[in-house]
Order: structure tokens, then sequence, then C-alpha cells
């Protein structure tokens, strides 16, 4: 999964570009035997502007097992994806990341997990994709208006939350990906909320980030084996930030990009590089 942010002044330039590169390698509880889909992480890289591409160690070989209820009502971490190895890490070269880059960092996986499991797989006890037919159904999805926490242990402060608009889901109709057969979906966040609390700690002082956003994208899922084979996201988000000692409120505009894409084992096992 390559996630690009775009950081955009209102005089509609260019004011920062990060990007991100999520490889990951899933275990089916089917296949080990275990009570849950266990993940790898193969490697983590990271872009700055047009800095050289470093990889994350800590992440390297990081574990851990896939669970969709976790995090809900604060209880456990989201997902299943434990926190502790994006605080304070550094990349391959040495060089300490700064708080908002290791929250993004985490933010990847649960993204990766949003797209390729949330919206895709059917749910247990509610009714989700599989009510999806025929060509041109549409869903609100059992996610439309639900808060998710986003916070992150030491970098953001419990109670940030992100808060889905009117989600909805569509049948497109069909699509090849990989010269496979797939179901192509539409999804579409509405409008969004999100408030977080990132901890500072210079002078201890929260800096408080609160804005708008709409996602949407595109999902593809193989006819044949129900697993997603691509995913695309295009989000646009305006947020302003402030502090106590700090009120006036600073305005900020970023677009987001993500692609997610099935891989051969031998392109997994392959140097990270920003995908084409």
């Amino acid at each position: 999964m390559q996630t690009q942010f775009i950081h955009m002044g209102f005089d509609g330039r260019r004011t920062g570009v990060e990007t991100y590169l999520l490889r990951l390698r899933c275990t089916p509880a089917a296949i080990s035997g275990k009570k849950l889909d266990e993940y790898e992480c193969r490697e983590f890289g990271l872009q700055l502007n047009n800095g050289g591409l470093t990889t994350l160690p800590a992440l390297r070989l990081f574990t851990y097992q896939f669970d969709q209820m976790s995090g809900i009502n604060g209880k456990g971490p989201m997902f299943g994806i434990p926190q502790e190895p994006f605080r304070g890490m550094k990349d391959s070269s040495g060089n300490q990341l700064p708080s908002d880059i290791c929250y993004a960092t985490y933010n990847n996986f649960v993204d990766f997990h949003a797209l390729a499991d949330v919206f895709s797989r059917p749910f247990k006890y509610i009714k989700g994709v599989e009510q999806l037919k025929s060509i041109g159904d549409r869903i609100v999805h059992p996610g439309a208006f639900t808060e998710a926490p986003v916070s992150l242990n030491g970098v953001v402060r419990p109670g940030s939350v992100f808060r889905n608009g009117e989600l909805t889901l569509e049948l497109k109709g069909v699509s090849l990906v990989d010269d496979s057969p797939c179901a192509l979906l539409n999804y579409d966040s509405g409008e969004s909320t999100l408030r977080m609390g990132f901890i500072q700690d210079g002078n201890g002082e929260d800096v408080i980030l609160e804005g708008g956003s709409e996602y949407a994208g595109d999902v593809y899922i193989d006819l044949a084996s129900g697993w997603v084979r691509k995913v695309t996201l295009n989000e646009s988000v305006v947020t302003q930030t402030y502090s106590a000692s700090r009120p006036n409120k600073i305005p900020g505009y970023t677009v987001r990009h993500i692609l997610l894409r099935l891989i051969r084992q031998q392109d997994f096992e392959k140097s990270i590089s920003i995908l084409s």
C-alpha cells in the first residue's frame, strides 16, 4: 500500500509531500490454526519531500493479529494493532521522526484494514457488502456516522476521534485486475469530521487539530477468491490547529492518495520501492 500526503497552501501551491510504503503478508487463521488472521510487515518505507527513500527498522517483521472488533468502545488497540513500535521511531538513517510522521505511519496500518477488510468483508451480526447484488445497488454502510478512536499512546490523546459521514457503498460493475475478474465497488465517506490532541513533549501543552474530510475510492474484489486485489482512495482534508498559549487558529489543507494492491510472493520479498 502506498499513501501520499500532499500539503497545500491556500494559494494552491504544494508546501510538502510525504510518501508511505507498507508491505504486509497475511496468514489466514484457516491456514495457521490460530484464532485470528496474522499479519507481518515485511518492510515500511518513507520518503519526505524529495529526499531519499528510507525504511523504519522498528517495523521490519512487525507482526500482529487482526481483530476487527478491537478498539470498539475503547476496548483494546484499534484492529488489534499494537501501538508500542510507533513511539519515538527513527528511520534507517538514524533520524528521529516527528510525532505527526509517527502517527501517520501508525494510521497506515489502520487504513489498510479499513480498506481491505471493513469495506469488503461481510459482517457477522449486521448487514454489509453482501447486500450488493446487482450493478447500481447502493447501501449506507454500517460504519456510517460512527466514531473511530484515533489516539496513539504518547503521541495523540485518548478521546481523539474521526467521525464518518454517510458512508456508502455502490456496486459499479465488473472489472479486470491482473487478468482476474473483480467486482468493482465505489465507497464514499460523506462529510466526515475529526478532532485530535497531539501531545507536545517540550512544554506539555497539547496542539489541537480539528477539521473536516471527505474520502472516496474504488475497491476491486476478486470474484473467485473474495480477496481484495486493488483499492484506491482520494481524500481532501481541511483543518485548523491551535493550542492554549496560541489560540489563533492555523488553517491547513491536505490531499491524500492511497493505492493498495495484492502482490505476488516474489514481489513481497523485493526491496521496497515507490509504486507505479
